[in-house]
């Protein structure tokens, strides 16, 4: 079987001034390490053998209809404007539609250096590859709306940081790589007619039923404020938001510092680069609505008087935080159980997490057992969860089954952070079978898997990961 990617690409016509045309540098050795057969037949993509797609993924030669190219974008990182960003080391293929109809990119990350690439190699090293492939398909698994992970291939090539690394390509797949920075790239510049048009295209791929560009900024609004909230519940840290990394089709998108929390803390911080908290556990809703207030104000450059729109633009960032609240306690609810609404459900909430906070108690494993009656044994102090349990079970009276709601609302099995580091090293010295084991058990994370017990189990005081790092 020869493999076959049903190209249909549409962002390449949209001219030089979006893109620079790219071809992939050559790897010395490329060997497939994992393909993800389930979206291959998604994206109605028919696989080969083994060596022709590890060639054809790690960009040593390129499948008929591909168009190779490299976005440019901007962006504010850490509050902080840079003119021009792009891709550094990623490289967009083109696109396919899948068997619903939608539409996705298929990039190649880590395919070497770009016009973008700002004095970097537009290389990747193993052990990012690796976590992104697995931390993007479990939150996938988890329902959370993201880019996911094709291939995973290894190039035979030494990447130097601080060391010699083994490099490794990643393809991944979106369903655009739109940002906010996207739009403040042709803002800033003043490129008008191509501001215009990069709003046209995004509002006919991802959102038809908009009007204009405060019809665009209305459905970013509703998808990150989605998005968001559905991180929060299952207490993940993207650790990078930068507007470069805000998707404009509401996807989780660049997996760098990312961690999802073991401890409940809400001002919770992995990444090695945020030394200020900007972008802790807590903060990611205002973060947020900051985000699309940059988008705001790039989109409105292209009305004929953007004053007159600033009213209306202010009215759309605002409503944002009370969506999100709205989703965060809708989906809370359900991970004690709860589908009606009551008064005081954000109180008992919110209590729950302050007991846990002091209580030291392990977000995931706490909330999963809660449904099997050994909640108490995740806390240092269980008096305190005892009393609020009392409140919760007469709350809870009034559902048909909470429990059966709260197994399909918590995970069993996450990607914990000493379980990512273990895996890693373990690759880098050519052991994959942690990566292939948590890649299976990850994939189905409700259910109960046998023999995965040690994969719930939060880290031991050794194995604590305190810091997670940008993975180029």
């Amino acid at each position: 079987m020869v493999l076959h990617i049903p190209f249909d690409n549409t962002f390449a016509k949209l001219g030089p001034g979006f893109f620079t045309p790219q071809q992939p540098e050559p790897v010395a050795a490329p060997r497939m390490i994992a393909f993800n057969q389930i979206l291959a037949d998604l994206l109605q993509v028919t696989s080969g053998d083994l060596q022709e797609m590890a060639v054809t993924f790690a960009g040593n030669q390129l499948p008929e209809g591909a168009e190779p190219l490299a976005q440019v974008y901007a962006g504010h990182q850490f509050g902080n404007y840079n003119p021009q960003l792009g891709d550094g080391r990623a490289i967009l293929l083109g696109e396919v539609l899948g068997r619903e109809g939608r539409r996705y990119d298929i990039q190649l990350k880590g395919a070497g250096r770009t016009p973008y690439s700002r004095q970097g190699d537009g290389r990747a090293w193993l052990g990012p590859v690796l976590r992104e492939y697995l931390v993007s398909e479990a939150m996938h698994a988890l329902g959370i709306p993201t880019t996911r992970a094709l291939a995973a291939v290894a190039t035979g090539d030494t990447v130097w940081r601080e060391g010699g690394l083994p490099g490794a390509v990643l393809t991944r797949v979106s369903a655009s790589h739109l940002r906010v920075g996207t739009f403040q790239y042709f803002a800033a510049r003043g490129e008008i007619a191509a501001l215009k048009t990069l709003t046209t295209y995004a509002i006919a791929r991802h959102y038809p039923q908009a009007e204009g560009p405060l019809g665009l900024l209305r459905a970013v609004r509703d998808a990150q404020a989605g998005l968001i909230a559905a991180w929060m519940s299952v207490g993940f840290i993207h650790g990078v938001m930068n507007t470069d990394n805000c998707s404009i089709s509401g996807e989780t998108i660049d997996y760098g510092p990312c961690a999802f929390m073991d401890q409940y803390r809400a001002e919770q911080v992995f990444s090695s680069i945020d030394r200020t908290g900007r972008y802790a556990y807590a903060n990611q809703p205002n973060i947020a609505v900051w985000n699309l207030a940059q988008l705001a104000t790039a989109l409105i450059q292209q009305l004929e008087d953007p004053q007159s729109a600033v009213e209306e633009a202010t009215a759309i960032i605002h409503a944002m935080p009370s969506l999100i609240e709205a989703e965060w306690l809708r989906l809370f609810r359900r991970k004690i159980g709860l589908v009606t609404v009551a008064r005081d459900d954000l109180d008992l909430i919110s209590d729950l997490l302050e007991v846990m906070a002091e209580g030291q108690a392990d977000f995931t494993n706490t909330f999963r057992a809660m449904t099997e009656g050994s909640a108490k044994d995740q806390f240092l102090n269980p008096e305190a969860y005892e009393a609020w349990r009392q409140r919760w079970m007469q709350r809870r009276k009034a559902e048909q089954d909470p429990d059966a709601v709260m197994r399909l609302s918590n995970p069993i099995y996450i990607p914990r952070n000493h379980r990512i580091e273990e895996m890693i090293s373990a690759a880098v010295a050519g052991d994959f079978a942690l990566f292939e084991r948590l890649n299976t058990t990850l994939s189905t994370p409700f259910q109960k898997q046998a023999n995965c017990e040690d994969l719930r189990r939060p880290p031991s005081q050794s194995e604590v990961v305190t810091a997670t790092f940008c993975g180029t």
